[in-house]
């Protein structure tokens, strides 16, 4: 059912959710590898110096001038030879004690445009939200969510990512950058270089993360804090893919379906228009409740069944054949072809009520692409590429991959993967009494559901201040920020933590 799915939880984003991620003096010098040799052999033309421009943008009536950047570091082997390039997006302000922020988005093989350009950049084009087409022209506008107003922003496009590329073969970058440990340790020590190389190493620093970067967080802070000697103040982990572990033993363990319904019921109530949190309240409480304790019982109480299915449909808004032919246990993917079945459409695992077409719908089974993930591609890549190229002008030649399909089938788990990062979550909660954490979720996200975080966090020791760790939910789906108000409240969010430490 969900055994495979890391690839599943992009969102940040990639393959099909149904088949189950003050500048420096040197900045002017040429890149450092001027004898790239791609993963064929083939000479590489070198990628530009770092380039910058300014820019401003107006937010609460309030102007924003600041310095973009676009730029790439090396990553070397133990001998110090080049391996990769990885190219960097940063939005810097002059002021004294500005915090520094990392933004990874997830996949494996999503590039960090989703956040850049969708969520906490100065700049912002329109993408995953209800109407959005991907034929819209990409114009960019001054981003009201933006986080530039208290925090420099530097965006990372991970190896095989947006222009970031691998200087060795498939087999080598496999090994060296696609597979959970080393894709920690050497994003890691991208972010401690950049510090460095941009005299930033005493601002505070705080990292955000969304799905597949959500799982990347807690590793990352707590490597950076254990191994490299850099601690983060702050981490928000938004949509993350926490706890993959949650989804196992799905025929016995009621965990799996927990997970998902209280979303289910979510996306039910706002087609509806009474989406809120005090109409949810009473949902998760069954859930962890009546709910459960019924799937744990089975056949040995069916009057039990009977009422849990004539609730779970009365939650859903389902057929009562179909909730009760599924044993009130609603299936993703089914329920996504199910719910939209009438109108010949599907909804996306990432946000439920984004719909499009079926153009298969007498298939035993899904057969096309989630709509939201198909929709997402043109308008943030070409956003992206005329942004670097022609606003930026860093000059690079070479594909810019927004979502790389090729990074996402190199990829591997190490043994410890399908634990998620809930252990280095707590760790790096308890190495540091002043680190807080926001773990921000929409209602409507089936790729990785609230509930996952909300039952993780609720079972993890308080650690003096049971507030440093908190999770919070807003109307919308995987990328809640596409839409406006919900984009708000998570900015507002943020800021409180940031002004906390």
């Amino acid at each position: 059912m969900r055994k495979s799915l890391p690839f599943a939880l992009m969102a940040a984003l990639l393959l099909t959710g149904f088949s189950t991620t003050a500048l420096a003096a040197d900045s002017q010098k040429p890149a450092a590898n001027t004898d790239a040799v791609g993963k064929d052999g083939f000479q590489l033309p070198p990628f530009p110096a770092d380039a910058h421009v300014t820019q401003t943008a107006t937010v609460d009536g309030k102007t924003l001038k600041y310095t973009v950047t676009v730029g790439s570091l090396p990553v070397r082997d133990e001998k110090g030879k080049v391996t990769a390039e990885v190219v960097f997006t940063a939005y810097t302000m002059p002021g004294k004690d500005r915090p520094v922020t990392f933004a990874l988005n997830g996949g494996p093989g999503a590039s960090s445009v989703y956040l850049n350009l969708g969520a906490i950049g100065p700049k912002k084009v329109a993408f995953g939200d209800k109407g959005d087409s991907p034929s819209d022209p990409p114009v960019l506008h001054d981003n009201p969510g933006t986080w530039l107003g208290f925090t420099d922003l530097v965006f990372i496009d991970p190896v095989g990512t947006g222009y970031s590329r691998a200087l060795v073969d498939d087999k080598q970058a496999t090994k060296d950058f696609y597979s959970t440990d080393v894709d920690i340790k050497y994003l890691s020590r991208i972010m401690y270089d950049w510090l460095v190389k941009n005299g930033r190493m005493d601002s505070r620093k705080y990292y955000v993360g969304e799905s597949y970067g959500g799982f990347r967080g807690p590793r990352i802070t707590e490597y950076m804090q254990t191994q490299l000697g850099v601690a983060m103040s702050g981490v928000t982990l938004i949509s993350p893919y926490l706890d993959p572990s949650a989804w196992s033993d799905d025929t016995v363990s009621p965990l799996p379906w927990m997970t998902t319904l209280p979303s289910i019921a979510a996306a039910n109530l706002e087609r509806q228009g009474k989406l809120s949190a005090e109409a949810m309240a009473p949902i998760v409480a069954y859930t962890r409740g009546e709910y459960a304790s019924t799937l744990m019982k089975g056949r040995s109480d069916p009057a039990a069944t009977e009422a849990m299915i004539r609730k779970v449909t009365e939650l859903t808004g389902l057929d009562p054949v179909f909730v009760k032919r599924s044993g009130g246990r609603i299936e993703t993917q089914a329920y996504l072809r199910e719910v939209y079945r009438a109108e010949g459409k599907l909804g996306s695992r990432y946000d439920s009520n984004v719909t499009a077409w079926d153009p298969f719908p007498h298939a035993p089974q899904q057969r096309t692409g989630d709509p939201l993930l198909n929709s997402i591609v043109a308008p943030t890549t070409t956003a992206m590429v005329n942004f670097v190229t022609k606003t930026v002008g860093w000059k690079v030649t070479g594909r810019y991959n927004a979502l790389s399909y090729q990074v996402n089938r190199l990829w591997h788990e190490d043994d410890d993967a399908r634990e998620g990062s809930v252990s280095q979550l707590r760790e790096t909660v308890a190495n540091d009494s002043k680190l807080r954490v926001l773990i921000a979720h929409g209602w409507d996200d089936l790729s990785c559901p609230f509930m996952v975080s909300v039952l993780a966090v609720d079972q993890m020791p308080a650690m003096g201040d049971p507030t440093r760790v908190q999770v919070k939910e807003y109307p919308g789906g995987h990328m809640f920020y596409s839409r406006a108000d919900s984009q708000a409240a998570l900015t507002r969010d943020v800021k409180a933590l940031y002004d906390a430490h």
